[in-house]
């Protein structure tokens, strides 16, 4: 059974050089022109010299810098939109016989314009061009995605302002942490790594147990190192978080930590039926949103025609595990797991299915009918 929200089949991420059945970014492309980003706005960070006298100019200074960078944003969105229109007076079966180079010099240009995040959504376009059969409705879908992107940041004055955030956000630019620390007691639910380029992405996902909140950390390092931020999976940490801007926006910044706490089993879950109706909530909140974090209780990982799915164990309903996640070793782990019997499971939920990164033993019950928590075992 599938998951009920579709966006198409397999999309391409140019920027890892291959196919990918069920992409894996998730808070926006990373690449390494996002890199020079941070740099940039951890070289700004600190309190400008010469103290409250110097904040004045300091700040003037930053203000013509944003503007000269926006109006160089519009004018690529702009030429975006001219490229956009010719490729469909042309015919996207054309597209086919230019090669990857017309995709790259565009997204140069993109790059220039100093848009990193339209630059990748276009290296994503060059990558999905013969790429299979059917190829030529998933690229109008991303153009018609890019489009959508390009309209909203020109019309970005009249937009709410979690949406424009949002919109800010997906263009590249930089955004810091300015939201109401939330300090809560997070469960580090899953941690991985993504090559990207010339960057490693470390991305950690926590769950508040008084908030219900999910977040994510976000933390980059050169290739061939690992980032800095490390937080142990399974484990409690009483800290602050404070979040990013942003419609649908789960990104936060990691605070100050008040202690550890003893594990307390996993987050509560939801029903795998319910999953794709998370999944569709977010997308209103951020249209190019390719996955959203749900934990799913009492599920069991069952064969499928084409490859394996996550059946409820109590109900007639069933999620497709996403492409990506059939290749990995997380996926016969989860089996082993399983054993056939329900377990709880956090991951992702997307157009492809559900991609699973983290699962918690079943409890054993003890004596006086108590039931032990499991412990998790990553997957990704």
């Amino acid at each position: 059974m599938g998951c009920g929200v579709d966006r198409g089949p397999a999309r391409t991420r140019g920027g890892e050089g291959r196919t990918r059945p069920g992409r894996r970014r998730r808070a926006g492309p990373v690449s390494y022109t996002h890199l020079d980003v941070y740099k940039r706005q951890a070289e700004k960070g600190g309190p400008a010299p010469g103290g409250d006298a110097a904040r004045g100019p300091a700040d003037a200074a930053a203000r013509k810098r944003a503007e000269r960078r926006a109006e160089r944003v519009t004018g690529g969105a702009q030429e975006l939109e001219q490229r956009l229109g010719d490729l469909l007076r042309g015919g996207l079966a054309a597209t086919d016989r230019s090669g990857y180079g017309l995709w790259e010099e565009t997204a140069a240009r993109m790059v220039d314009a100093q848009a990193p995040g339209l630059a990748a959504r276009v290296r994503e376009l060059g990558a999905i061009t013969g790429s299979g059969p059917g190829w030529p409705v998933r690229l109008l879908e991303e153009c018609g995605l890019l489009h959508l992107l390009d309209t909203a940041w020109l019309g970005r004055e009249r937009l709410p302002d979690p949406l424009a955030a949002t919109v800010r956000t997906r263009v590249g630019l930089p955004m810091s942490a300015e939201g109401a620390p939330v300090r809560d007691h997070w469960l580090v639910l899953a941690q991985y790594d993504t090559p990207d380029g010339k960057i490693v992405a470390r991305r950690i996902w926590l769950y508040g147990r008084e908030s219900g909140r999910t977040a994510l950390l976000l933390s980059f390092g050169a290739a061939g190192r690992s980032p800095a931020q490390a937080l142990p999976v399974g484990a409690t940490i009483d800290a602050e978080l404070t979040p990013y801007p942003g419609g649908g926006q789960l990104r936060a910044e990691l605070g100050d930590q008040f202690g550890a706490m003893a594990p307390a089993g996993p987050p509560p879950g939801i029903a795998a039926a319910a999953a794709p109706a998370v999944y569709g909530d977010a997308l209103r909140e951020d249209p190019w949103l390719d996955a959203w974090p749900v934990t799913l209780r009492d599920v069991i990982p069952v064969p499928a025609k084409d490859g394996w799915q996550v059946a409820d164990a109590h109900a007639d309903s069933a999620l497709p595990i996403a492409p990506a996640a059939l290749s990995r070793p997380g996926l016969w782990k989860l089996v082993a797991l399983s054993g056939g019997g329900p377990v709880t499971v956090f991951g992702e939920i997307g157009h492809r299915g559900f991609d699973p990164f983290a699962a918690w033993e079943p409890g054993e019950t003890e004596e006086g009918g108590r039931t032990a928590v499991g412990s998790v075992v990553q997957l990704v």
